[in-house]
């Protein structure tokens, strides 16, 4: 027996592990981030038209017409995030990208504030500043990355909260449908500015398991986790993948991260770990999942 509460942090890390892997996809992967987007969009898709066809079997087609209003506004703003998040890596730092980032639970604490009246914990917030503080450590004071680069990484934070507060407003939402339909509307939109005809079946490999690891992956269990937690506390495990990223990285070029970077990270998961240690016990037994 596991409670709806402990559920949803177990599907909010795996989608942050899942997303923390993109920094690293996008370095490895030499196209425009338009090409990128096209092709990862598609295969997003297909896994998550996967997913919903393993877990809803017969009703996964009649899901995606069941869609209302804020299942279509899901589909819109998680397309429009997946464009600001590639382009935001290939325009600044992953750095600057994941110390942007790290503000979401800020952004998700106020419009939980303003659109639902949820006042969050203390101790939420207090492990959110001891974050964000961490990220800031990672990046500290370079002059690195670019300021259109940064705007848009800001935008996507932006619609990541928003998508939160959807979730949480709306907790019978169609969202692998709505997530589904989403990649494919990111991919709409780069096809005609990009070149995706022109890829190598290596790239296309390479997007392919982008696509399917972030995307449907990723997309997948932050929208079933989102359903079973507070904004903010899913934004505050979510931002596991910023000390995350550099990891990847390390293992994969060699790459050792600085001082910074490791005094970053451990403030980051020690401020998730002490957060997810003392809500342990939030949940009772009256509302555990079989």
């Amino acid at each position: 027996m596991i409670s709806p509460y402990k559920l949803g942090l177990v599907f909010v890390t795996a989608s942050a592990i899942a997303w923390s892997l993109a920094g690293l996809f996008t370095r490895v992967i030499p196209l425009d981030s338009w090409t990128i987007l096209a092709w990862r969009g598609v295969f997003g898709a297909l896994g998550l038209a996967a997913v919903i066809f393993m877990t809803e079997r017969h009703q996964s087609w009649a899901s995606i017409f069941r869609l209302d209003k804020s299942g279509w506004l899901f589909v819109v703003v998680s397309g429009v995030c997946m464009v600001f998040f590639i382009t935001a890596l290939k325009e600044t730092t992953v750095a600057h990208v994941a110390v942007i980032y790290a503000t979401i639970p800020f952004c998700a604490a106020t419009l939980g504030w303003l659109v639902m009246g949820e006042r969050p914990e203390i101790r939420a917030v207090l492990a959110s500043v001891a974050a964000l503080a961490g990220v800031s450590i990672m990046v500290g004071l370079g002059s690195e990355g670019t300021l259109f680069g940064d705007l848009l990484a800001f935008g996507m934070t932006l619609g990541m909260a928003v998508l939160m507060i959807i979730a949480r407003r709306h907790p019978d939402i169609s969202v692998m449908p709505a997530a589904c339909l989403s990649a494919l509307f990111s991919s709409i939109i780069c096809w005609p500015l990009g070149d995706p005809l022109a890829v190598s079946s290596h790239e296309l490999l390479l997007i392919a398991l982008f696509g399917i690891m972030v995307s449907a992956v990723g997309v997948a269990f932050f929208a079933l986790g989102a359903k079973l937690l507070p904004p903010i506390e899913t934004a505050l495990i979510g931002s596991l993948d910023a000390p995350l990223a550099p990891l990847w990285i390390w293992i994969v070029f060699g790459e050792i991260p600085g001082s910074s970077t490791l005094i970053g990270g451990c403030i980051v998961f020690g401020a998730v770990v002490l957060h997810v240690i003392s809500g342990a016990s939030k949940a009772t037994p009256a509302t555990t999942l079989r």
